[in-house]
């Protein structure tokens, strides 16, 4: 397996298929067991797909999309902007999602995904950069310990089709 360190860039329009198949991928493989399992059969690659592209290039540059990429195949993906309280935003940072390719996990893709999100918080004068991550999630969660991140004690209900999956908040001071 290759370990060198991928290549980051901006998402383009071209890889919004490659990213939905490595997110909804991503959910299959770190939810199962966590979420009901006809919920993670039901996600659509091409729906997700459709909804990334009609969304592309909107917004108004403080939400950026990663992909890492080894050979010119992108095998992961993060996004990142303000933090969001309820519907506005804060002067924090927050990771809105990252996610590897599973036939790549364990090979530096998400962590450098994971330092390049926090490079840019740094970058865009965030004093700490916010995550939710499920509360059972424990691989996910110590990725995120790993990188210097801590439960803050903050949690909030989720449902996925009537099943409650509590998510926990992670905090990290960028330059810390």
């Amino acid at each position: 397996m290759d370990h060198a360190l991928p290549h980051l860039r901006p998402m383009t329009l071209a890889d919004c298929d490659r990213v939905s198949e490595i997110r909804i991928g991503g959910w299959r493989t770190a939810y199962r067991g966590l979420m009901p399992q006809s919920y993670l059969d039901a996600l659509s690659v091409a729906e997700d797909a459709a909804r990334r592209r009609a969304r592309f290039g909107q917004g108004d540059g403080r939400h950026v999309n990663l992909v890492a990429e080894r050979d010119g195949e992108v095998l992961g993906w993060a996004a990142l902007g303000p933090y969001r309280e309820g519907d506005t935003y804060t002067g924090d940072g927050e990771l809105y999602a990252i996610y590897v390719d599973s036939r790549h996990s364990g090979t530096g893709i998400g962590r450098a995904l994971l330092q390049e999100s926090l490079r840019r918080c740094v970058a865009a004068g965030h004093p700490r950069m916010f995550l939710w991550v499920l509360k059972e999630n424990a691989p996910a969660r110590r990725f995120y310990e790993r990188a210097g991140f801590r439960a803050d004690g903050a949690e909030e209900p989720f449902q996925v089709d009537g099943v409650a999956v509590p998510e926990v908040r992670y905090v990290r001071e960028p330059a810390g």
